[in-house]
C-alpha cells in the first residue's frame, strides 16, 4: 500500500500543477479561433458607415414592355429584346441610406431592323438591407435621358426604380444581380398642323448582373 502511495502521489501532483497550464493554452486557442472568428465576419458583415463609397458596374438585358398614350391608351412598342450597361457612384451617409450617381445606355432593335438608342443620367438615392454577406439595395433613380430613333431624337425626364441582391465575397468586391423599371416619358407639344397634343410615354424593364467595389 505505501508503495502504490509514493508512485500515485508524484502523479497526482504532476496532474494537478499541469492542468492549468493545459488550460490556459486551451483557452488562449480558443479567444485567438474567436478573435479570427470575429475579425473576418466584421470584415465581410458589410457594416457601412458614413464616407463608405461604392463603385459599381452593370451589364444586362432590357425588355420593352409597353408604350402609354395619352390618346390612344396603351400601345405595343414594336421592340425586340435589348441590352443595357451601367456605372454608377454611391456615397453613404449612415451604415444604410446612400445617394449616388448613375450614367446608363441601352438599345434596342425593332421589328421594322432599326435601333432605337438611350443614354440615361442622373442621380440616385436609396436603403439598404443587409443580411449576412448578402446585401439588398433598394433605390430610385431620377434624370435626364437623350433618346434617339433613325433621324428622331429627345431629351426628356427619366425614372428607374431597382432592387438588387448583392454576395460579399470579401472587404472590397461583392457580385450580384439587379432588375430595374424604366419610365421614360415623352411630353409632346401642341401639333399646330392637325392640333394633337397627345403624349406617349415608355415603359421598360431590365436584368443585369453586377459586380461592386468598395472603397
Amino acid at each position: 500500500m505505501k508503495l502504490l502511495f509514493r508512485l500515485f502521489l508524484p502523479a497526482f501532483m504532476l496532474t494537478v500543477l499541469c492542468t492549468p497550464l493545459f488550460s490556459q493554452e486551451s483557452g488562449e486557442e480558443d479567444d485567438d479561433e474567436a478573435i479570427s472568428i470575429a475579425s473576418e465576419q466584421a470584415g465581410l458583415a458589410s457594416v457601412y458607415s458614413r464616407g463608405d463609397r461604392i463603385f459599381n458596374i452593370q451589364l444586362g438585358l432590357v425588355f420593352p414592355l409597353f408604350y402609354y398614350d395619352t390618346d390612344r391608351g396603351k400601345i405595343e412598342t414594336n421592340m425586340k429584346m435589348g441590352g443595357t450597361a451601367s456605372l454608377g457612384y454611391t456615397y453613404f451617409f449612415t451604415p444604410h441610406f446612400f445617394i449616388g450617381g448613375e450614367v446608363s445606355g441601352m438599345f434596342a432593335p425593332t421589328i421594322g431592323k432599326n435601333m432605337y438608342y438611350s443614354v440615361p443620367f442622373g442621380f440616385r438615392t436609396g436603403w439598404q438591407f443587409i443580411l449576412r454577406r448578402f446585401e439588398i439595395p433598394l433605390s430610385l433613380m431620377i434624370g435626364f435621358a437623350p433618346q434617339s430613333y433613325m433621324d428622331a431624337s429627345y431629351f426628356g425626364f427619366f425614372a428607374k426604380p431597382s432592387a438588387g441582391i448583392y454576395f460579399r465575397v470579401n472587404p472590397e468586391w461583392s457580385f450580384g444581380l439587379q432588375s430595374a423599371f424604366w419610365i421614360v416619358p415623352q411630353w409632346s407639344s401642341k401639333n399646330e398642323l392637325d392640333n394633337n397634343t397627345s403624349s406617349t410615354h415608355g415603359f421598360f424593364w431590365d436584368i443585369s448582373v453586377g459586380v461592386r467595389y468598395h472603397f
